[in-house]
């Protein structure tokens, strides 16, 4: 079973329809020990990075997740709540992927980053299996996570910015593979399998 994370800044109805579309069991949760008890973790988020924070806070889910060995996976915000630190409110995130996001410069092109954009797959990896650079995906985001070594997936608006990162049972992507079409059912799918596939421990 899958859990999905659930939070103020959570956009619980796509991911869950997502998975409905997949045939996959889930279960929607604010507690700790209901989400330990699932054999992965999507965590999704829309909205603004300190507000995430302050309610994933009050619910003790920052904890959580910082010390999980279930296999996460982080979408859009969810991402970048994975991060150290950001630019939106000037806030700490989980410290669980090294690194600050920033902001789009607007005076170089438009912001947010919105609508399709393509990925450029840098290692192998089990969420990536199937996925190529010519496989397009759906962004809507202003700040970006920077590229480094945990970066398995890059993308370019104006500059590179990390568009899928993992980190031991930690994952992310930055685009909405619930909104992204036969491509991002396919991540999604990859997810679910990785998942299966893991000791019982985990």
């Amino acid at each position: 079973m899958i859990g999905i994370v659930k939070y103020r800044a959570g956009n619980l109805a796509s991911v869950s329809n997502a998975l409905d579309r997949l045939h996959a069991s889930y279960r929607i949760s604010d507690v700790p020990e209901e989400l330990e008890e699932c054999s992965g973790i999507l965590f999704p988020g829309v909205g603004h990075a300190a507000s995430a924070m302050e309610d994933l806070e009050a619910r003790g889910l920052d904890t959580w997740l910082r010390e999980t060995s279930k296999p996460v996976l982080g979408i859009c915000l969810g991402l970048q709540l994975l991060y150290e630190s950001t630019a939106e409110g000037e806030c700490r995130t989980l410290g669980i992927l090294p690194g600050r996001l920033e902001r789009f410069d607007s005076t170089e092109q438009k912001v947010p980053h919105m609508g399709w954009n393509r990925v450029e797959p840098k290692v192998s990896h089990p969420l990536l299996d199937g996925l190529s650079r010519r496989d397009y995906f759906y962004f809507v985001h202003s700040y970006y996570a920077p590229v480094n070594e945990y970066t398995i997936a890059g993308g370019t608006y104006g500059v590179p910015f990390a568009a899928v990162a993992a980190r031991k049972n930690y994952m992310g992507v930055q685009f909405h593979p619930e909104k992204s079409g036969t491509a991002g059912a396919r991540l999604l799918k990859n997810f679910t399998e990785f998942v299966q596939v893991q000791p019982e421990s985990q």
